[in-house]
């Protein structure tokens, strides 16, 4: 769990620096960090995908985890719980019932949008799945130390254009990424490097998503629905395994 206290404690370092001093900065500027740090992710986002060995596996998955992630209605679960992390602590009611950001008074839907984008940017990838296993396994949290590093520059600038919200993502972080640490010795009799590729190559789908939907702002994107993704691509190739396909 240090690597995961030490994400926790950049991110929390980072968005408070943000929201100090982000307000200082030319809005122009704010405006290119974000594209870059959204650029950034599509590039990264692009080379985990390329890692795949059988595109067709992510395809699956995706396909699957979208209809389980709308039928579990994840990404209204995220707005619902960044809007009462706004009303418990912040203070500011959401002014209507639906689920939809383009339904917010703008200091609801910025808060709501930078405690989904951190989340998701935070806690999709590679290498927080990875980092968490070496940490719990092993004790060895070089990994998630990198991360952690990474996290908060982009806490900075999340948090200088999105605001506090983005510092209730570590709320996310804390449960998510310590959870697989917590339970990284049973996942490390599990998971496979065949089953790390393709987790990492939907992992990165999902990141394109974030990068066109939240960060460059080109379309919107329900991300959150396609988290179930990522547990449905291990599940595809244990099944193809076990029926001697794979």
């Amino acid at each position: 769990m240090i690597g995961t206290l030490l994400n926790i404690g950049t991110v929390l370092l980072g968005g408070t620096l943000g929201l100090l001093f982000g307000s200082r900065l030319p809005d122009r500027l704010r405006k290119t960090v974000i594209a870059g740090l959204g650029l950034f992710t599509l590039a990264y986002g692009l080379y985990n995908f390329l890692k795949t060995q059988n595109p067709l596996i992510v395809l699956g998955s995706l396909l699957i985890g979208a209809l389980l992630g709308e039928w579990w209605k994840i990404e209204d679960g995220l707005q619902n719980i960044g809007k009462w992390l706004e009303a418990r602590f912040i203070g500011k009611q959401a002014a209507s019932p639906k689920n939809d950001l383009s339904s917010l008074t703008p200091p609801s839907k910025n808060f709501v949008r930078g405690f989904l984008t951190a989340s998701l940017v935070f806690c999709v990838g590679p290498v927080t799945i990875l980092g968490s296993i070496q940490d719990g396994l092993k004790g060895d949290y070089s990994l998630l130390a990198i991360k952690s590093v990474l996290d908060g520059f982009a806490a900075l600038a999340f948090a200088s254009t999105l605001g506090v919200g983005v510092l209730f993502s570590v709320i996310v972080i804390l449960f998510f990424q310590g959870g697989i640490s917590l339970l990284a010795a049973q996942l490390s009799t599990v998971v496979t490097p065949a089953m790390m590729s393709e987790m990492t190559a939907v992992g990165g789908v999902l990141l394109l998503g974030i990068a066109i939907s939240s960060l460059l702002e080109i379309k919107p994107i329900r991300v959150g629905n396609f988290l179930p993704s990522l547990a449905v691509a291990p599940l595809i190739i244990a099944i193809l395994t076990f029926i001697g396909v794979k």
